[in-house]
């Protein structure tokens, strides 16, 4: 299989593009200090002032915020969302997402320990990655991790302690949005196809891709299996909802009702990307033995490919 080398001129151009876009985020970001080093608040003066939001201004103000204190279910006070945008985010969000980080590696873990790690004969190696694939899965793999790492710092922003930390890991997320919009983007184009889900699919879930048997017998499943395109899914459109959304709550260009709905979509979808992630990450380093050079270095073992992708392997061997 012919490798594709990557252009300097066109690795250049990205470069060029994506310091520009980071330029544009930090020129609009309402944490950058004003006045003299004096945040926003601090520069304008008024109790209602400083609950006016410098992006939207239309958005709130004493009188809204004074109200939330008294909203309860089925109080008066409450109106579209907002009961139960506050009760998810201030009680139940943080929460779930504990949950995710806790139980999920656990599950794992008991994985481990019962069905154990997955080890194919390395002998005979086959390219099923370019240099392009490599390259352009890293370049989206590394924001993306940056942005979960980030956005969980925000989650539980108030056991860091707040202040410049926090607004550094947001900050930070608004800068890798933008490198994976970019590179996802690409990535997208590259694998949509070899992602599309096939009828024997369904039989991959059924038996959950073999994961659950020591047997080493055939599994239906092209170059991606079906938890790999659902990962493929969820990281790529799922991935630009969330930019979208995060692009709302972050620019704050809509009404109130608007952004509970983005913060809404934002976080259920953020239960599911780090619990896929967290997936991806077990399968690629631990569920299978030198699973994670294949995205390395290109190349998978041929024992791996005829019974993890027995599918794939006949169509290359047709």
């Amino acid at each position: 299989m012919e490798t594709k080398r990557i252009p300097m001129k066109s690795i250049l151009r990205i470069l060029i593009i994506c310091l520009g876009f980071a330029t544009f985020a930090f020129s609009a970001n309402p944490s950058i200090p004003q006045e003299g080093g004096k945040q926003y608040a601090e520069v304008i003066s008024g109790n209602d002032s400083l609950m006016v939001n410098p992006m939207n201004k239309k958005l709130y103000g004493g009188p809204e915020v004074e109200a939330i204190k008294t909203w309860g279910i089925g109080s008066p006070n409450s109106n579209g969302l907002g009961e139960i945008f506050t009760l998810l985010q201030g009680h139940y969000f943080s929460l779930i997402f504990g949950a995710i980080l806790m139980l999920v590696p656990l599950a794992f873990l008991a994985h481990f320990i019962v069905v154990g790690q997955k080890k194919f004969s390395h002998g005979k190696k086959i390219k099923v990655f370019s240099s392009y694939n490599i390259f352009v899965h890293w370049a989206a793999a590394i924001p993306f991790v940056v942005l979960t790492l980030s956005g969980l710092v925000m989650i539980f922003g108030s056991n860091f302690g707040g202040g410049a930390f926090v607004r550094f890991a947001r900050d930070i997320h608004g800068i890798a949005t933008i490198l994976f919009v970019i590179f996802g983007f690409l990535m997208f184009l590259m694998w949509v196809k070899p992602a599309l889900f096939k009828l024997y699919d369904i039989q991959w879930l059924m038996i959950m891709g073999g994961y659950l048997s020591k047997e080493k017998k055939p599994i239906p499943a092209g170059k991606f299996n079906a938890g790999q395109k659902m990962w493929f899914w969820v990281c790529t459109v799922g991935g630009f909802v969330m930019a979208i959304s995060g692009a709302f709550m972050f620019f704050q260009f809509a009404d109130i009702e608007t952004l509970r709905t983005m913060a809404l979509i934002h976080n259920v979808l953020g239960f599911l990307v780090i619990a896929l992630l967290i997936t991806h990450i077990y399968m690629a380093v631990f569920a299978i033995e030198g699973a994670l050079s294949s995205i390395i270095d290109g190349h998978m073992g041929e024992e791996e490919i005829a019974i993890l992708h027995s599918y794939y392997y006949k169509e290359i061997n047709a």
